[in-house]
């Protein structure tokens, strides 16, 4: 049984169920800004962002480059379903940078070119910012 001061965390990618844990709280990026999460939330779903999820486990704080997806608060069961979820540890800030001098060669003919532009040139900003800044 889950205490009332706790959350369980699920991350399913489409590979796998990567994190499926009890954490004290966490903070993940949606489409349109920051939420944090902490027990007794309100039930919601949501539309996912680009950039860092953290959470604290208890015995330490974990952090994640996550791509977008979607969320389910239901209970006390987080559900964050993903294409992309990467422990900050594994990101490589030098490859990160190669991607967004990249995305500088990216067409933007069309509506739809132009915005996988900017969602490749935001993924790679916000991989450099986990890099680099750690915490917000």
């Amino acid at each position: 049984m889950i205490a009332a001061t706790e959350l369980r965390l699920v991350v399913v990618t489409p590979e796998t169920t990567l994190i499926d844990q009890n954490v004290r709280s966490l903070q993940f990026p949606l489409f349109d800004g920051q939420i944090g999460v902490l027990p007794g939330r309100a039930p919601a779903v949501g539309r996912l962002g680009t950039g860092e999820l953290h959470f604290d486990t208890g015995s330490g704080v974990e952090r994640y480059f996550i791509e977008g997806g979607f969320l389910q608060i239901k209970g006390h069961i987080v559900t964050l379903l993903t294409n992309v979820a990467v422990p900050a540890s594994q990101i490589d800030a030098t490859k990160a940078r190669a991607e967004l001098a990249a995305t500088q060669q990216m067409p933007v003919g069309t509506d739809e070119e132009y915005a996988a532009k900017q969602q490749a040139q935001e993924s790679a900003r916000r991989k450099i910012a986990l890099k680099d800044g750690g915490h917000h």
